[in-house]
């Protein structure tokens, strides 16, 4: 269960989509004003998990045309977002704001984010640890990955809001956007390997 809860950190801090946005929207505008928008993505990542726990995604990937297509598209997106942080010159590269946030905006993010279905899969199907009822490891597992989603995602929210504040060099700005690129060129790698 260690292993699992070790896991759920390590995926869930690796930035992707939902918390680039999260930043993102704390930079925008702000700590307060953007909590509607981490409640949508909460929403969202548990509708994914049910999703993958009941096997309607499955159903829907058995399709090869399906699953092909929506490999590529998730492909594309995340090397969309690798290539928009890594060329952001010297801008911080969250994911720009053009609204307020809102649930809805989350929920939806989630729905359309590769990277929660990865994750979300990866959390289901392996780190068995209670063999004897699925259903309750599933359960278990449901509370774990929320007691470490809703801090970090809370975490990324607030940094957002601190590096909006900060003046930091052309230099230190590049490595983050580097970083960040870096991170979701692995995503994208991790989604492509798992697919096969």
């Amino acid at each position: 269960m260690l292993t699992f809860a070790i896991s759920v950190f390590l995926l869930i801090i690796t930035p992707g989509p939902g918390v680039l946005s999260t930043a993102g929207f704390g930079a925008a505008y702000g700590f307060k004003q953007s909590l509607r928008y981490v409640f949508g993505l909460f929403l969202g990542t548990n509708l994914v998990f049910l999703a993958v726990a009941s096997g309607l995604i499955a159903v829907l990937l058995s399709v090869p045309s399906l699953r092909i297509f929506l490999l590529v598209l998730s492909t594309c997106y995340l090397f969309f977002l690798a290539s928009k942080i890594a060329l952001a010159g010297s801008n911080i590269a969250f994911i720009k704001a053009k609204a307020p946030p809102g649930i809805a905006s989350g929920v939806l993010l989630q729905a359309i984010n590769p990277k929660a279905y990865v994750v979300n899969t990866t959390f289901v199907s392996g780190f068995a640890f209670y063999q004897s009822s699925f259903a309750i490891e599933l359960i278990i597992k449901f509370f774990i990955i929320n007691s470490i989603w809703i801090p970090l995602h809370f975490l990324w929210l607030y940094a957002g809001t601190v590096l909006h504040e900060l003046n930091l060099s052309n230099k230190n700005q590049r490595i983050i956007n580097l970083m960040l690129s870096f991170s979701m060129i692995v995503a994208v790698v991790i989604s492509i390997l798992y697919s096969f």
